[in-house]
């Protein structure tokens, strides 16, 4: 794993600024400590930092072909290289290294731009061919690996694997979109291709962009997009199928010639990911990890269930969990505000792992390709309703209804109905979008200030919902919104996170159940195997009963269980300084009178507003620390090297 960062003179070939890609790369040093390198040629300049995973001595980059007119910086990592290596030397291409790198730029030289269609794995990469005068920009199927680019009014174009790597630039924009700060308080991230700035956006998942000297910047071209169309398959054939191509899956991200662990919180995925791992490595135990915290749900002996059973070595730490005084490194991290609170959690873990492996593999994808989530259960339910009753019917009398019922956080769960009568009221396209907003829209209203409202012209973020909705390749409510979270939550959210945290660490992540083959396959699952009889992930469940404890497969599910609600009553004089701080109110943003009132609702016990609070401190904290100073490479723990 590392960074790439780079500048390109779109219609010149004006010297580049040695100075400016140097303090870009170095932004991003954190993604790759092994290692720095450069290349400048008229007009253009790539930078990289190293992290060494495949052929540590001789995988340095910027890396070329072999009369050195192509060069590329390469982020991730391919899987099964060595096959396309075969057929790249049968056409008479040679190799220099034993690197994976090497493999795309005699890929481009073959197959041009369509080359990414032919490679498995998890990357972002920029490619500079001197002799066709053209930048080459493309991301992985999934986007594990984030790229950034922004045009400047300088007829430059800067892009890098993070966007302080842009910042670093004085003609950077640093205009806050104010679409992007809706989206980020309905869904708590900024959803690709926005970034929370102007000017700034990510490339797309499973797109590539081709810029020629000279020419106008074109628009992503998508290479990639699954289909959630339904395909007949028996159950036991298919609980056979699922663990063997799961086993590949895994057997793939094996390959390191470094130190190689697992995160093993004792869940469903990451248990399966651990025992498949241990079928595959044999008498070598497997290096697992583990984290707990003095409060919340004690997740360790789960964990510990799971490491007894396959004697890894296992490594856990329970410790001390503050959300506010994680804040200020979070914002850093992130470069944009980003409300998931379990990063927090997961750059813990990261930073245990890291203290003695350099790979780790996790268990990130299962709930979306298997409908793990509570919200797939209830919105499949909900939508049985609607297609029964009809929408005028659903609007004229539970519309109403739901907005008169109180919100009551605190009932019990059969009494909290006003989102559900909501939800009915709506299609399933915005009902789906009222399942996954962290702040409704009548919250989010309320907190804006009159100029910030004014700034939106009508914008609506279920329209980010709706455009992929609509584009679905879907047999069924289900799966369209196992699509819509595809591109969005896990994209935007959920990778996001693993990211940027494991990457803080100078840590890379593998995420065996996101290969692209085995998306595909769960992809074409009929809805009854995901979800059946109530119970969630139903097909992976089976297919892992030989392999994990029935007490790990059939627990409820918790992910990272932390305590934030009651932690916040707790610190509530520091978390209302924080929301109420010179940064907040300057910005202009925010209503601070509804701010405070939200504070005071959550404070007195009768509301649980935690998640919203959270979004409002992570945006105060991206205001003071990114947005208001220069950007600096995130705070980082010094990293106990592995022996």
């Amino acid at each position: 794993m590392c960074g790439l960062a780079g500048l390109f003179d779109l219609e010149h070939r004006r010297p580049i600024d040695e100075t400016i890609l140097h303090a870009m790369t170095r932004a991003i040093a954190h993604r790759g400590p092994d290692g720095e390198g450069f290349h400048l040629a008229p007009g253009v300049g790539l930078g990289h930092r190293r992290l060494a995973i495949i052929d540590p001595a001789g995988g340095h980059q910027p890396m070329f072909n072999e009369d050195g007119r192509i060069a590329i910086v390469f982020n991730g990592e391919i899987y099964g290289f060595r096959t396309l290596v075969t057929q790249l030397e049968a056409r008479g291409h040679v190799f220099k290294t034993r690197c994976d790198t090497e493999v795309v730029i005699h890929a481009w030289e073959e197959w041009g731009p369509a080359c990414v269609e032919r490679l498995d794995g998890m990357f972002a990469l920029a490619l500079w061919d001197e002799a066709k005068q053209t930048l080459f920009l493309a991301r992985d199927r999934l986007g594990k690996k984030p790229l950034y680019y922004a045009q400047l009014r300088t007829g430059e174009l800067i892009f890098g694997s993070e966007m302080k790597a842009l910042l670093q630039h004085p003609a950077c924009p640093r205009v806050l979109d104010p679409t992007a700060i809706d989206d980020f308080l309905a869904f708590g991230y900024v959803p690709d291709p926005k970034s929370i700035y102007e000017g700034i956006e990510k490339l797309p998942a499973a797109t590539t962009l081709t810029i020629q000297r000279g020419r106008k910047l074109p628009s992503p071209v998508t290479y990639w997009k699954p289909s959630f169309k339904s395909k007949p398959i028996n159950e036991d054939a298919a609980v056979i199928s699922l663990a063997e191509k799961l086993e590949r899956a895994v057997e793939a991200r094996r390959i390191s010639d470094v130190p190689l662990g697992a995160f093993l919180s004792g869940g469903v995925d990451s248990s399966g990911v651990v025992a498949l791992l241990a079928k595959r490595q044999g008498a070598d135990p497997v290096k697992t990890f583990a984290i707990g915290f003095e409060t919340g749900v004690d997740e360790l002996p789960y964990a510990r269930t799971m490491a007894e059973r396959y004697g890894t070595d296992h490594t856990e730490e329970r410790q001390t969990l503050s959300y506010l005084d994680a804040i200020d490194r979070q914002a850093a991290i992130f470069d944009e505000p980003f409300a998931d609170s379990s990063s927090v959690p997961t750059l813990r873990v990261s930073e245990l792992a890291r203290r003695r492996v350099t790979v780790a593999l996790s268990g990130d994808g299962g709930d979306e390709l298997f409908a793990g989530y509570r919200r797939y259960r209830l919105f499949q339910t909900l939508d049985r309703v609607r297609t029964h009753v009809p929408q005028s019917m659903r609007t004229a009398l539970l519309g109403p209804l739901g907005r008169a019922y109180p919100k009551l956080d605190n009932a019990p769960r059969w009494l909290r109905a006003k989102h559900t009568l909501l939800e009915l009221a709506s299609d399933s396209s915005h009902g789906w979008y009222r399942t996954v907003c962290k702040m409704s829209d009548e919250l989010r209203c309320s907190l804006m200030s009159p100029a910030l409202r004014a700034s939106l012209d009508g914008y609506d973020p279920a329209d980010t919902i709706s455009q992929h909705w609509n584009e679905a390749d879907a047999s069924t409510a289900l799966g369209r919104a196992q699509y819509v979270d595809l591109k969005t939550w896990l994209i935007g959210d959920i990778l996001a996170k693993v990211d940027r945290a494991s990457m803080a660490a100078s840590l890379e992540v593998r995420v065996p159940m996101l290969d692209y083959h085995f998306v595909e396959w769960a992809a074409s699952l009929p809805d009854e195997l995901k979800i059946q009889n109530g119970q969630q992930k139903h097909i992976l469940k089976r297919a892992l009963e030989p392999l994990v404890p029935h007490e790990n497969l059939y627990r409820p599910k918790t992910g990272f269980a932390t305590d934030l609600a009651d932690q916040m009553r707790r610190e509530m004089p520091r978390l209302r300084q924080r929301l109420c701080s010179d940064a907040m109110q300057d910005s202009g943003l925010l209503d601070m009178q509804a701010v405070r009132s939200l504070l005071d609702r959550h404070e007195s016990g009768k509301r649980d507003h935690a998640a919203p609070l959270w979004s409002l401190a992570m945006l105060e904290g991206f205001l003071r620390v990114v947005h208001g100073s220069a950007v600096q490479s995130p705070p980082k723990r010094a990293v106990e090297r592995a022996a």
